[in-house]
Protein backbone atom coordinates (compact mmCIF):
# COMPACT_ATOMS: atom_id res chain seq x y z
CA UNK A 1 0.00 0.00 0.00
CA UNK A 2 1.25 3.52 -0.94
CA UNK A 3 2.34 6.05 1.48
CA UNK A 4 -0.13 8.87 1.49
CA UNK A 5 1.01 10.94 4.51
CA UNK A 6 4.46 11.34 4.93
CA UNK A 7 6.23 12.78 8.30
CA UNK A 8 9.96 13.37 8.40
CA UNK A 9 12.25 14.50 11.26
CA UNK A 10 15.91 15.81 11.47
CA UNK A 11 14.43 18.75 8.25
CA UNK A 12 16.56 20.98 9.53
CA UNK A 13 19.25 18.58 8.78
CA UNK A 14 21.02 18.64 5.42
CA UNK A 15 19.58 14.84 4.10
CA UNK A 16 16.54 15.53 6.04
CA UNK A 17 15.31 18.98 4.31
CA UNK A 18 16.66 17.86 0.82
CA UNK A 19 14.31 15.16 1.84
CA UNK A 20 11.64 16.83 2.64
CA UNK A 21 11.78 19.36 -0.79
CA UNK A 22 11.83 16.01 -2.79
CA UNK A 23 8.80 14.49 -1.20
CA UNK A 24 7.27 17.62 -1.20
CA UNK A 25 7.39 17.91 -5.10
CA UNK A 26 5.82 14.41 -5.45
CA UNK A 27 2.07 14.17 -6.67
CA UNK A 28 1.46 11.40 -4.91
CA UNK A 29 1.47 12.60 -1.70
CA UNK A 30 -1.48 13.69 0.08
CA UNK A 31 0.26 15.94 2.81
CA UNK A 32 4.39 15.96 3.45
CA UNK A 33 4.97 17.02 6.88
CA UNK A 34 8.46 18.05 8.10
CA UNK A 35 9.62 18.40 11.58
CA UNK A 36 12.40 19.90 13.27
CA UNK A 37 13.21 22.39 16.06
CA UNK A 38 14.90 24.63 13.89
CA UNK A 39 13.28 25.38 10.19
CA UNK A 40 14.79 23.72 7.37
CA UNK A 41 17.57 26.09 5.07
CA UNK A 42 16.06 28.46 3.19
CA UNK A 43 17.01 26.67 -0.32
CA UNK A 44 15.10 24.06 0.96
CA UNK A 45 12.05 26.17 2.08
CA UNK A 46 11.90 27.72 -1.81
CA UNK A 47 11.49 24.17 -2.69
CA UNK A 48 9.71 22.16 -1.10
CA UNK A 49 6.34 22.34 -3.09
CA UNK A 50 3.26 21.39 -1.00
CA UNK A 51 5.12 20.33 2.05
CA UNK A 52 5.10 21.80 5.49
CA UNK A 53 7.02 22.31 8.22
CA UNK A 54 6.36 22.48 11.59
CA UNK A 55 8.28 23.25 14.45
CA UNK A 56 8.08 20.24 17.18
CA UNK A 57 10.56 18.46 19.28
CA UNK A 58 10.37 14.81 19.15
CA UNK A 59 11.88 14.44 22.60
CA UNK A 60 8.44 15.81 23.39
CA UNK A 61 5.61 13.33 23.73
CA UNK A 62 3.48 16.32 21.96
CA UNK A 63 4.92 14.40 18.44
CA UNK A 64 2.19 12.02 19.75
CA UNK A 65 -0.36 14.45 18.53
CA UNK A 66 1.33 15.66 15.45
CA UNK A 67 1.44 12.26 14.20
CA UNK A 68 -1.99 11.53 15.46
CA UNK A 69 -4.08 15.00 14.21
CA UNK A 70 -1.95 14.65 10.88
CA UNK A 71 -3.50 10.85 10.60
CA UNK A 72 0.51 10.09 9.50
CA UNK A 73 0.79 6.24 7.89
CA UNK A 74 4.66 6.64 6.85
CA UNK A 75 7.14 8.06 9.54
CA UNK A 76 11.13 9.01 8.32
CA UNK A 77 13.52 9.19 10.79
CA UNK A 78 16.04 10.86 9.44
CA UNK A 79 17.51 13.27 12.70
CA UNK A 80 20.05 10.88 14.52
CA UNK A 81 23.49 12.17 15.00
CA UNK A 82 26.18 9.39 14.56
CA UNK A 83 29.03 12.23 14.73
CA UNK A 84 28.60 16.07 14.69
CA UNK A 85 30.37 18.04 12.12
CA UNK A 86 31.65 20.64 14.86
CA UNK A 87 31.55 20.93 19.18
CA UNK A 88 28.86 20.72 20.66
CA UNK A 89 27.00 19.35 23.70
CA UNK A 90 27.08 15.69 23.87
CA UNK A 91 23.92 15.37 26.41
CA UNK A 92 21.17 17.92 24.31
CA UNK A 93 23.04 15.55 20.89
CA UNK A 94 22.17 11.94 22.83
CA UNK A 95 18.76 13.09 23.92
CA UNK A 96 17.64 13.82 20.65
CA UNK A 97 19.18 10.20 19.49
CA UNK A 98 17.77 8.00 22.46
CA UNK A 99 15.24 10.34 24.14
CA UNK A 100 13.71 11.57 20.89
CA UNK A 101 13.63 8.39 19.02
CA UNK A 102 11.81 6.56 22.09
CA UNK A 103 8.95 9.76 22.10
CA UNK A 104 9.04 9.19 18.24
CA UNK A 105 8.65 4.96 18.52
CA UNK A 106 5.81 5.35 21.22
CA UNK A 107 4.17 7.88 19.10
CA UNK A 108 4.15 5.44 16.20
CA UNK A 109 3.05 2.37 18.45
CA UNK A 110 -0.01 4.12 19.92
CA UNK A 111 -0.91 5.60 16.34
CA UNK A 112 -3.24 2.84 14.43
CA UNK A 113 -2.75 4.40 11.13
CA UNK A 114 1.09 4.30 10.68
CA UNK A 115 1.93 1.31 8.61
CA UNK A 116 5.58 2.30 7.68
CA UNK A 117 8.90 3.36 9.48
CA UNK A 118 12.23 4.70 7.82
CA UNK A 119 15.37 5.04 9.97
CA UNK A 120 18.76 6.81 9.04
CA UNK A 121 21.11 4.71 11.21
CA UNK A 122 25.22 4.62 10.76
CA UNK A 123 27.69 1.97 9.93
CA UNK A 124 29.06 3.13 12.75
CA UNK A 125 27.63 0.75 14.79
CA UNK A 126 29.61 -1.60 13.71
CA UNK A 127 32.40 -0.46 15.28
CA UNK A 128 36.29 -0.15 14.48
CA UNK A 129 39.25 -1.96 15.85
CA UNK A 130 42.01 -4.24 15.27
CA UNK A 131 39.74 -7.18 15.40
CA UNK A 132 36.98 -6.23 13.96
CA UNK A 133 36.03 -7.88 10.73
CA UNK A 134 37.13 -6.59 7.09
CA UNK A 135 33.81 -6.80 5.80
CA UNK A 136 30.48 -6.23 8.06
CA UNK A 137 27.14 -7.50 6.65
CA UNK A 138 23.52 -6.75 8.04
CA UNK A 139 23.91 -9.74 10.54
CA UNK A 140 27.25 -8.88 12.00
CA UNK A 141 27.99 -7.61 15.86
CA UNK A 142 27.00 -4.76 16.66
CA UNK A 143 29.95 -2.97 18.49
CA UNK A 144 30.31 0.44 18.83
CA UNK A 145 34.02 1.72 19.16
CA UNK A 146 33.44 3.36 22.29
CA UNK A 147 30.98 2.80 25.52
CA UNK A 148 29.63 6.35 25.46
CA UNK A 149 29.82 7.91 21.89
CA UNK A 150 27.85 8.61 19.50
CA UNK A 151 27.67 5.50 17.75
CA UNK A 152 26.48 3.99 21.16
CA UNK A 153 23.69 6.17 20.64
CA UNK A 154 22.53 4.63 17.40
CA UNK A 155 23.18 1.16 18.96
CA UNK A 156 20.41 2.00 21.56
CA UNK A 157 18.45 3.82 18.52
CA UNK A 158 18.26 0.39 16.95
CA UNK A 159 16.93 -1.60 19.76
CA UNK A 160 14.05 0.26 20.29
CA UNK A 161 13.53 0.37 16.27
CA UNK A 162 13.35 -4.02 16.53
CA UNK A 163 11.09 -3.59 20.14
CA UNK A 164 8.69 -1.71 17.85
CA UNK A 165 8.69 -4.33 14.85
CA UNK A 166 8.17 -6.91 17.15
CA UNK A 167 5.37 -4.95 19.14
CA UNK A 168 3.85 -3.80 15.94
CA UNK A 169 4.43 -6.76 12.95
CA UNK A 170 2.12 -4.44 10.77
CA UNK A 171 4.27 -1.70 10.78
CA UNK A 172 6.86 -2.15 7.59
CA UNK A 173 10.71 -1.22 8.87
CA UNK A 174 13.05 -0.20 6.76
CA UNK A 175 16.69 0.71 8.58
CA UNK A 176 19.55 2.16 7.04
CA UNK A 177 23.14 1.61 7.96
CA UNK A 178 24.58 4.53 5.60
CA UNK A 179 28.23 4.40 5.53
CA UNK A 180 30.10 8.07 6.34
CA UNK A 181 28.48 10.65 4.04
CA UNK A 182 30.16 13.21 1.74
CA UNK A 183 29.69 15.60 -0.60
CA UNK A 184 30.06 19.21 -1.90
CA UNK A 185 27.54 20.76 0.38
CA UNK A 186 27.38 18.15 3.38
CA UNK A 187 29.26 19.37 6.63
CA UNK A 188 30.52 16.36 8.30
CA UNK A 189 33.32 15.22 10.41
CA UNK A 190 34.79 14.05 7.60
CA UNK A 191 34.31 16.43 5.22
CA UNK A 192 35.86 19.21 8.22
CA UNK A 193 39.04 17.11 8.88
CA UNK A 194 40.20 16.31 4.80
CA UNK A 195 39.44 20.03 4.54
CA UNK A 196 42.34 21.16 6.91
CA UNK A 197 45.47 21.94 5.46
CA UNK A 198 47.81 19.53 7.70
CA UNK A 199 45.75 16.36 8.25
CA UNK A 200 46.75 14.35 11.52
CA UNK A 201 47.09 10.89 11.27
CA UNK A 202 47.99 8.03 13.72
CA UNK A 203 52.09 6.70 13.10
CA UNK A 204 51.73 3.36 11.29
CA UNK A 205 48.26 3.22 10.37
CA UNK A 206 46.56 3.56 6.98
CA UNK A 207 42.68 2.79 7.22
CA UNK A 208 40.69 1.76 4.59
CA UNK A 209 37.51 4.24 4.12
CA UNK A 210 33.98 3.77 2.39
CA UNK A 211 32.13 6.53 1.50
CA UNK A 212 28.34 7.46 0.36
CA UNK A 213 27.67 10.62 -1.62
CA UNK A 214 24.76 12.67 -0.10
CA UNK A 215 22.94 12.04 -3.45
CA UNK A 216 22.68 8.24 -3.20
CA UNK A 217 22.16 8.48 0.57
CA UNK A 218 18.73 10.84 -0.22
CA UNK A 219 17.56 8.81 -2.95
CA UNK A 220 17.58 5.45 -1.12
CA UNK A 221 15.72 7.43 1.72
CA UNK A 222 13.17 8.60 -0.84
CA UNK A 223 12.93 4.78 -2.29
CA UNK A 224 12.10 3.31 1.33
CA UNK A 225 9.48 5.71 1.59
CA UNK A 226 7.48 5.44 -2.27
CA UNK A 227 8.26 1.68 -1.87
CA UNK A 228 7.97 -1.36 1.05
CA UNK A 229 11.00 -2.49 2.20
CA UNK A 230 11.80 -4.33 5.44
CA UNK A 231 14.45 -4.95 6.83
CA UNK A 232 18.30 -3.83 7.41
CA UNK A 233 20.71 -2.42 4.52
CA UNK A 234 24.11 -1.30 4.75
CA UNK A 235 24.16 1.70 2.33
CA UNK A 236 27.55 2.44 1.04
CA UNK A 237 29.37 2.98 -2.10
CA UNK A 238 31.46 0.61 -4.55
CA UNK A 239 35.36 0.30 -3.07
CA UNK A 240 37.34 1.83 -0.78
CA UNK A 241 39.98 4.72 -0.36
CA UNK A 242 42.84 4.64 1.67
CA UNK A 243 43.47 7.68 4.30
CA UNK A 244 46.78 8.27 2.98
CA UNK A 245 45.04 8.16 -0.44
CA UNK A 246 42.57 10.35 0.21
CA UNK A 247 44.80 12.81 2.06
CA UNK A 248 46.67 12.96 -1.60
CA UNK A 249 43.67 13.17 -3.55
CA UNK A 250 42.44 16.25 -1.29
CA UNK A 251 45.70 17.88 -1.71
CA UNK A 252 46.13 18.15 2.15
CA UNK A 253 49.39 17.21 3.75
CA UNK A 254 49.47 14.45 6.21
CA UNK A 255 51.18 14.44 9.68
CA UNK A 256 51.64 11.03 11.60
CA UNK A 257 52.02 11.13 15.32
CA UNK A 258 52.20 8.99 18.01
CA UNK A 259 48.86 7.70 19.22
CA UNK A 260 49.28 8.94 22.01
CA UNK A 261 49.14 12.66 20.86
CA UNK A 262 46.25 12.31 18.65
CA UNK A 263 43.35 12.72 21.51
CA UNK A 264 45.30 16.36 22.64
CA UNK A 265 45.31 16.99 18.82
CA UNK A 266 41.77 16.23 18.71
CA UNK A 267 40.90 18.52 22.41
CA UNK A 268 42.72 21.33 20.49
CA UNK A 269 40.47 21.11 17.51
CA UNK A 270 37.43 20.97 19.54
CA UNK A 271 38.46 23.74 21.52
CA UNK A 272 39.25 25.78 17.98
CA UNK A 273 35.88 25.01 17.20
CA UNK A 274 36.74 23.34 14.06
CA UNK A 275 36.12 19.77 14.10
CA UNK A 276 34.67 17.38 16.63
CA UNK A 277 37.54 14.94 16.49
CA UNK A 278 35.97 12.11 18.88
CA UNK A 279 37.14 8.91 20.02
CA UNK A 280 34.96 6.82 17.67
CA UNK A 281 36.48 9.19 14.66
CA UNK A 282 39.93 8.10 15.99
CA UNK A 283 39.16 4.83 15.99
CA UNK A 284 37.68 4.96 12.49
CA UNK A 285 40.89 6.64 11.58
CA UNK A 286 43.21 3.80 13.16
CA UNK A 287 41.36 0.66 11.47
CA UNK A 288 38.75 1.65 9.01
CA UNK A 289 35.40 0.01 8.39
CA UNK A 290 33.95 -1.59 5.40
CA UNK A 291 30.63 -2.70 4.68
CA UNK A 292 29.12 -5.20 2.32
CA UNK A 293 26.19 -3.84 0.18
CA UNK A 294 24.61 -6.86 -1.65
CA UNK A 295 21.57 -6.93 0.48
CA UNK A 296 21.38 -2.92 -0.88
CA UNK A 297 21.61 -4.21 -4.64
CA UNK A 298 20.06 -7.66 -4.72
CA UNK A 299 16.83 -7.02 -2.17
CA UNK A 300 16.48 -3.09 -1.63
CA UNK A 301 17.04 -2.69 -5.85
CA UNK A 302 19.22 0.04 -5.35
CA UNK A 303 23.04 0.67 -6.85
CA UNK A 304 24.68 3.54 -5.76
CA UNK A 305 25.77 5.99 -8.94
CA UNK A 306 29.14 7.39 -7.43
CA UNK A 307 32.02 5.04 -5.93
CA UNK A 308 33.48 6.00 -2.79
CA UNK A 309 36.53 7.46 -4.92
CA UNK A 310 34.08 9.72 -6.95
CA UNK A 311 32.40 10.62 -4.25
CA UNK A 312 35.45 11.54 -2.60
CA UNK A 313 36.50 13.48 -5.97
CA UNK A 314 33.30 15.19 -6.01
CA UNK A 315 33.57 16.64 -2.63
CA UNK A 316 36.79 17.87 -3.26
CA UNK A 317 36.33 19.72 -6.37
CA UNK A 318 32.77 20.92 -4.93
CA UNK A 319 34.57 22.17 -2.07
CA UNK A 320 37.19 23.68 -4.46
CA UNK A 321 39.76 22.55 -2.32
CA UNK A 322 43.81 23.11 -3.61
CA UNK A 323 46.74 21.36 -2.98
CA UNK A 324 48.57 22.82 0.16
CA UNK A 325 51.88 22.33 -1.46
CA UNK A 326 52.21 23.70 -5.11
CA UNK A 327 53.69 20.29 -6.77
CA UNK A 328 55.73 22.48 -9.23
CA UNK A 329 57.75 24.75 -6.64
CA UNK A 330 57.50 21.03 -4.61
CA UNK A 331 59.56 19.14 -7.78
CA UNK A 332 61.83 22.04 -8.09
CA UNK A 333 62.88 21.79 -4.31
CA UNK A 334 63.32 18.04 -4.94
CA UNK A 335 65.52 18.24 -7.83
CA UNK A 336 67.46 20.88 -5.82
CA UNK A 337 68.32 18.18 -2.94
CA UNK A 338 68.93 15.63 -5.58
CA UNK A 339 71.35 17.93 -7.44
CA UNK A 340 72.87 18.73 -4.40
CA UNK A 341 73.11 15.30 -2.99
CA UNK A 342 74.83 14.13 -6.25
CA UNK A 343 77.21 16.90 -6.33
CA UNK A 344 78.28 16.21 -2.73
CA UNK A 345 78.30 12.57 -3.50
CA UNK A 346 80.84 13.17 -6.42
CA UNK A 347 83.20 15.19 -4.79
CA UNK A 348 84.07 12.75 -1.87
Amino acid sequence: MPSNIVLVTGVAGDLGGKLLARLGNNPGFERVIGVDTAPPAKSVLQRMGHAEFVRADIRNPLIAKVISTAEVDTVVHASCTAHPAGPSRRAAVKEVNVIGTMRLLAACQRSPLVRKLVVKSSAAVYGAGARSQAVFSEDSELIPASSSGYAKDAVEMEGYVRGLARRRPDITVTLCRFANIIGPEVDTVLSRYFALPVIPTVFGYDARLQLLHASDALTVLEQATLEDHPGVFNVASEGVLTLSQAIRRAGRVGLPMPSAVVPSVGKVLRGARVVDFSADQVRLLNFGRVVDTRKLKQEFGYTPRWTTREAFDDYVAGRGLRPVLDGGRLAGLAGRVLVAAATGQASR
